[in-house]
């Protein structure tokens, strides 16, 4: 892959014209375009298609989570609309049979191992047992389920993702969220960030990054600056 196609931007907006129009300003400086929750009810299926259109490939962040009945038949609707990747909460992979990648053929699926603005304490409130309330023995738990179900790959915060890296092995696919490039303001809900050079050298695959690039004062800017970090980093590990 090129720097740029690691890039995953998140289209955080309530609209799909709002969509469509960063979509079409940031082409062919990101690799591949989140659809999520927010976007997805509030216009649909179509905002997929429509996005491929504008600007590329699409990450389906739905987080997938319900009986197993409900989920295999919404990954089979999800295949319809050629998704580069589809989520669903590894939660809900305890109750489905393994060979996902075989009953959705051509559906990239990823588990969300344990979300950024999660940290130990909210673990803790969620009553997990103590060994799973540290993140990355959460995460480290969730991947090796997400492989025996014969998922694609995971999504992790990148503080996890050189464990869940030597853990799952070198063809598992790596979503990294809660980036924030050193020069970003960092003023959120997410706890576990790193920087997209942190997460590359860390393993990952992929970076999710939004507000660095959506609020910057020149977006596309912003994201060449990030994939130069991420092909220094790359540069840097082969040297």
């Amino acid at each position: 892959m090129q720097p740029h196609e690691r890039i995953i931007y998140a289209l955080d907006v309530p609209d799909g014209r709002e969509a469509r129009r960063q979509a079409a300003r940031l082409r062919g400086a990101v690799g591949v375009f989140k659809v999520g929750l927010e976007l997805f009810v509030a216009e649909g299926p179509e905002i997929v298609r429509a996005i491929q259109g504008e600007g590329g490939p699409v990450f389906l962040d739905l987080k997938l989570h319900d009986i197993p009945v409900t989920v295999e038949a919404a990954l089979a609707a999800a295949a319809t609309l050629a998704p580069r990747f589809v989520t669903v909460h590894a939660d809900a992979l305890v109750g489905l049979k393994g060979g996902l990648d075989a009953r959705h053929p051509g559906l990239a699926v990823l588990a969300v191992t344990a979300l950024t603005s999660l940290d130990a304490k909210h673990l803790s409130a969620l009553g997990l047992a103590p060994s799973l309330r540290d993140p990355q023995a959460l995460a480290l738990a969730r991947a090796k389920l997400a492989r025996d179900r014969g998922c694609a790959g995971v999504v992790c915060s990148g503080r996890e993702a050189a464990a869940v890296r030597k853990r799952l092995g070198p063809d598992a696919v790596i979503v990294t969220p809660g980036i924030r490039p050193a020069w970003a303001e960092d003023s959120d809900d997410q706890r576990r960030t790193v920087t997209p050079a942190q997460a590359i050298a860390a393993g990952a695959d992929y970076v999710v990054v939004g507000r660095p690039i959506r609020t910057a004062a020149d977006p596309r800017g912003a994201a060449e600056r990030i994939a130069q970090e991420i092909a220094d980093t790359i540069a840097d590990a082969g040297a």
